[in-house]
Formats: C-alpha cells, sequence, structure tokens
C-alpha cells in the first residue's frame, strides 16, 4: 500500500538523492570548467611568449652586431703581431721609424690589457703626427707616458709607452686598413 506518507518519503530521498547527484556533477564540470579556463590561458600566454621570444632573439641579434663592432676596437693576444704592423705602417705614412721596444700584460688593470713600449724617430712634426695618429687609432688605446728629447737639429726621438685594450681570443678579424 502506498500511502500519501510513503510518496512523501520516496519523493523526498529521490529529491535529496537527484540533488546529490546534481551536486557531485556541478563539481566535477566546474573543476573542468577551471581546467579548461587554465588551458585557455595558457593557449593565450603562448603567442606572447612567442612574440616575446622573437623580440629578445631580435635584440641579441642587434647586439651581437654592436659586439662585433666594439670587438674590433681591441687587440687579440695573436692579433699583436699585426697590431705592432700597424703601428709600424702608421709611422711610415708619417716618415717616422716607429721600433716595439717591449710587449707584457704585467702591471695591467683588471680588464685584459696590453703594455706596448716604443720609440719613434723622426723630425719634431713627423713624431707628434704620430703620435696623434696612434693615439687615435680606430683601437682602445690611452698613452701612460710619453717623452720626447732632440738627438740632432731636425731628429727628434720619442718614447712612448701604451695601454692598449685586448680581448682574450680572437673573435674577430681585424681591419688592415692604413691611416
Amino acid at each position: 500500500m502506498n500511502t500519501p506518507f510513503s510518496n512523501f518519503i520516496t519523493a523526498l530521498i529521490l529529491c535529496v538523492l537527484v540533488s546529490v547527484g546534481y551536486g557531485i556533477w556541478y563539481v566535477a564540470i566546474s573543476s573542468q570548467s577551471t581546467d579548461v579556463a587554465n588551458v585557455e590561458n595558457q593557449i593565450a600566454e603562448k603567442p606572447q611568449t612567442a612574440n616575446h621570444i622573437a623580440s629578445t632573439r631580435a635584440a641579441l641579434t642587434e647586439i651581437a652586431g654592436d659586439e662585433n663592432i666594439i670587438q674590433k676596437y681591441f687587440v687579440s693576444k695573436t692579433d699583436i703581431v699585426a697590431f705592432i704592423d700597424n703601428l709600424e705602417e702608421r709611422g711610415k705614412a708619417q716618415k717616422t721609424e716607429i721600433s716595439v721596444l717591449s710587449v707584457s700584460t704585467e702591471g695591467a688593470p683588471l680588464q685584459p690589457t696590453l703594455i706596448l713600449s716604443l720609440t719613434i724617430n723622426g723630425t719634431f712634426d713627423a713624431v707628434m703626427r704620430t703620435v696623434g695618429s696612434i693615439e687615435y687609432a680606430p683601437y682602445a688605446i690611452s698613452i701612460l707616458e710619453l717623452s720626447l728629447a732632440q738627438v740632432a737639429e731636425n731628429s727628434w726621438h720619442a718614447n712612448l709607452k701604451l695601454l692598449v685594450g685586448s680581448v682574450p681570443e680572437n673573435t674577430t678579424a681585424r681591419p688592415t686598413t692604413t691611416p
């Protein structure tokens, strides 16, 4: 016999079961919805990340070009002979004679540098033009010491000590242009 009370209890139990089932289903759908939202955010971030990577690569490419340009101002320890030849050619272009007395790294600051001692012989004007040509050469050069002496009436002698910026190894080719 189905009494109204038993029908009510059955309907109530059925309603509770449907409500619990709906709650479980809602939680499952909500977690899946959250997962879908996270995946959508990741997908939306991928083009931004790709754009960021592309702009970083472009900046690095530009910087690498700038680095190659800057490296040309430094003398590699393996290119020191070519650098000395360049100095001697500068002297010949100014009608002076340059003799390199020594090349060393001792006493240099923390940055890789070379210390060159050299002499320049010629007329006063030629010696000073040679010193200027060396000082303004396309290298990282600083004159540490300079002394001038007159050897004869039209002959001068200059002792020059240079601090030349260096790099640890040959990373770029040096231009072989003369003044």
